[in-house]
């Protein structure tokens, strides 16, 4: 017998673990949010609020992803990622994808909704196609306005880069050369900052409509009026992205409060990593910025189009032309809540479970503003993570303390762009008398938490809000989001527990029912994944449902890889960043996720497990990222109630049922919207606003037809 004549066995290989790119996956979230701004079903103005959303998300991806790529290229250059990729790799990957994405952008800007525009009446002016009568206003309004706060200052390519604010508009003004004293060309230079009071939609009179002219370009057209004697041979608008990732060092802050002032600062100042600037600029003048700004060629964006889309915010919300945004929908007030009433009572008969922002925010406030005037209330606790300008909370909190509560507050510092809100409200409440903590050494707190104490009859009772979103009755009119209201004394037991563990330092004991990150999320959430695996090699249903913003800590992918081998059922809405790739035979195939973008930004956290037919469910302020499971201070709530882990149940199947504003990702790791193809049409979050607005019988009624007309939404 011959080696040949042998038969082995084929070898079966698992296939190896696949990731998709964080950069790439959230450049392709980005791409969702321009796919509504094409989209001809979605009202003019609301696609162009979608263009002005799509432009907000670049600028913070450029000043954080962007500049952390550039801080890790220059201090760790080998060092690669989950997909073996350096920081150069993971740059010129996000670059070429962030150049096309902005030029599609551009592109559909310029082709399809400013042309709508016009036709609508809001007609932009250009120095080419403006009339007689437009110059001469115009003119009036350069002169005696836009003249007096315009200052242009003179700057060398070769010279230190001057401070000029990140993200604002300028001009860049190329002279006429002049000579020097050596016989040499000297460069003359001038960077004008538009800032302060400087509109960027100037208005003007046209027949019907609004007309209107972009402020660069009404410079554009009098520049000569401010330099009469010289030979102005360019003006090139221009914006410039700074590097904002940058961290406290904890370790040597004395006082975190002056040391976060300090970062602030340092912002202003800190390495440009995108210049914006249109394509008709000529060469000289890029490579003159790139010098004043220390900037590479690949850090130079040209555009097709107006520069900072984000000031289209403005232009969307001119009044007037409601026929060209989506029809209101207004909250609606809890169908067994009394706002009139002490909601103390309410809450102690049963707890309540609010759905944001089709239920209105109202409770969250008006609890607090009770606690603040209630003579029984004897201390209020709170996270405060972001807040609104005038919040209506801290202003509750201030009053509380200074009529004798006791009140702690923990405000993060640290939370990414609000941090100047944060310092302001933290030094007035210490004015007003109110305790504040700025979180844990080396962690962000990103918990949603409050805790009212209260001397009643019975005893001392407290009163809970737990929260996937921020206190900012602003946002909650915009993001979904959950809210849980209790007095369940476990529940009341860890709240105390884990505030007093951020606030004291102290040691963490074990809880009751919650988990809280760094602690025991993680752990939580492999106990319940495991758990779901063992029930699937053991012949029961495996089910997950999960709907969080992000899934990049590569553990809990792999895990899910697991369970998904295993054979247990995974349903993920994720809004944002991915870096699972589903439905790959052998790896991921009984996962699916979808994403969901709409009117409404998607950022409520709610997790389902089937628990062999008992179901575990929980709300939470963490998304599955490594920093949130293991470098900030979280919570994950159950919700044991059957009517509330009902509600939680079906948000949850309603996004997964989503087949008009839905999209899935698939194993080529694409995103594919989805339609109503065997089934009828569901948009989601109008079904839950439908429901919100009904009566509680007909919500109920409203709930089974979904199931109904949607069961089963695999193939």
């Amino acid at each position: 017998m011959t080696a040949s004549d042998v038969k082995t066995k084929p070898k079966t290989t698992k296939p190896r673990e696949k990731f998709i790119n964080r950069e790439v996956s959230w450049l392709d979230f980005n791409a969702r949010v321009l796919e509504e701004a094409r989209d001809p079903e979605t009202p003019l103005l609301e696609r162009l609020k979608f263009v002005a959303i799509a432009s907000n998300n670049l600028d913070e991806f450029f000043m954080v992803r962007m500049g952390s790529l550039h801080l890790l290229r220059a201090e760790r250059p080998g060092k690669r990622d989950v997909n073996r990729l350096t920081p150069d790799q993971q740059l010129v990957q996000a670059t070429n994808k962030t150049k096309a994405l902005v030029e599609e952008q551009y592109r559909n800007f310029r082709e399809d909704i400013q042309p709508r525009l016009n036709a609508e009446g809001l007609v932009r002016i250009t120095p080419e196609t403006a009339n007689t009568e437009q110059r001469r206003q115009l003119q009036r309004y350069f002169h005696e306005e836009l003249a007096t706060v315009l200052t242009p200052a003179a700057v060398k390519a070769d010279g230190p880069a001057p401070f000029h604010a990140n993200l604002k508009l300028h001009l860049f003004i190329r002279l006429r050369d002049e000579t020097g004293a050596d016989g040499k060309a000297q460069p003359r230079l001038l960077i004008m900052p538009l800032i302060g009071d400087v509109d960027r939609f100037i208005s003007l009179r046209v027949e019907n409509g609004y007309g209107y002219m972009l402020v660069e370009d009404v410079i554009a057209m009098h520049i000569r009026d401010m330099f009469p004697k010289d030979d102005v041979l360019e003006v090139v608008p221009f914006r410039i992205t700074r590097n904002a990732d940058m961290a406290v060092s904890e370790d040597g802050a004395l006082d975190l409060l002056s040391e976060m002032s300090e970062i602030l600062t340092a912002r202003k100042t800190s390495g440009c990593v995108r210049i914006e600037m249109p394509e008709t600029a000529t060469r000289i003048s890029e490579r003159q910025l790139c010098r004043i700004f220390d900037a590479g060629e690949n850090e130079v964006y040209r555009v097709n189009g107006p520069l900072n889309f984000s000031d289209y915010f403005s232009l969307a919300s001119l009044p007037g032309y409601d026929h060209l945004r989506d029809p209101e929908w207004k909250p609606a007030q809890a169908p067994d809540l009394d706002l009139n009433k002490p909601l103390f009572e309410q809450i102690a008969a049963k707890p309540r479970l609010f759905h944001h922002p089709y239920q209105s925010f109202d409770p969250v406030i008006t609890l607090l503003n009770q606690a603040a005037d209630d003579p029984q209330v004897i201390a209020i606790k709170q996270v405060l993570y972001r807040t609104s300008r005038n919040s209506p909370i801290v202003t509750a909190l201030m009053r509380a303390a200074e009529r004798g509560k006791a009140v702690t507050a923990i405000v993060e510092l640290k939370a990414r762009f609000d941090e100047a809100r944060n310092i302001e409200w933290a030094r007035a409440m210490e004015q007003a008398g109110v305790q504040v903590i700025y979180g844990v050494k080396g962690y962000k707190t990103h918990a949603k938490l409050l805790i009212i104490v209260r001397r009643e009859p019975a005893g001392i009772r407290r009163y809970m809000h737990f929260g996937t979103g921020n206190y900012n009755e602003g946002t909650a009119k915009l993001y979904t989001d959950v809210s849980y209201m209790t007095s369940d004394p476990d529940l009341g037991a860890d709240a105390s527990l884990f505030f007093n563990t951020i606030t004291g330092f102290s040691q963490p004991q074990t809880f009751r029912r919650i988990a809280a990150a760094p602690l025991t999320i993680r752990e939580t959430l492999i106990q319940l994944i495991e758990g779901e695996i063992e029930r699937a090699k053991q012949g029961d249903k495996g089910h997950i449902m999960a709907k969080f913003n992000s899934l990049t800590d590569p553990a809990m992918i792999r895990l899910l890889y697991k369970a998904s081998c295993a054979g247990v059922r995974i349903d993920l809405n994720i809004r944002g960043i991915c870096c699972l790739l589903p439905g790959v035979k052998g790896m991921s195939e009984n996962i699916r996720v979808v994403s969901i973008i709409d009117r409404f930004l998607e950022h409520s956290r709610i997790f389902w497990f089937r628990h062999g037919g008992d179901p575990r469910v929980f709300i939470s302020s963490a998304d599955w990222m490594t920093r949130n499971l293991s470098k900030r201070v979280e919570l994950m709530t159950p919700v044991d109630e059957p009517e509330h882990r009902e509600t939680l149940e079906h948000i949850l199947h309603t996004a997964l049922h989503d087949n008009v504003k839905a999209r899935e990702l698939r194993k080529d790791g694409k995103y594919h919207r989805l339609s109503p193809e065997t089934s009828p049409p569901l948009r989601s979050q109008e079904a839950l606003h439908l429901e919100a607005q009904a009566e509680p019988k007909g919500v109920a009624r409203a709930r089974r037809t979904t199931f109904e007309a949607h069961r089963p939404h695999r193939k």
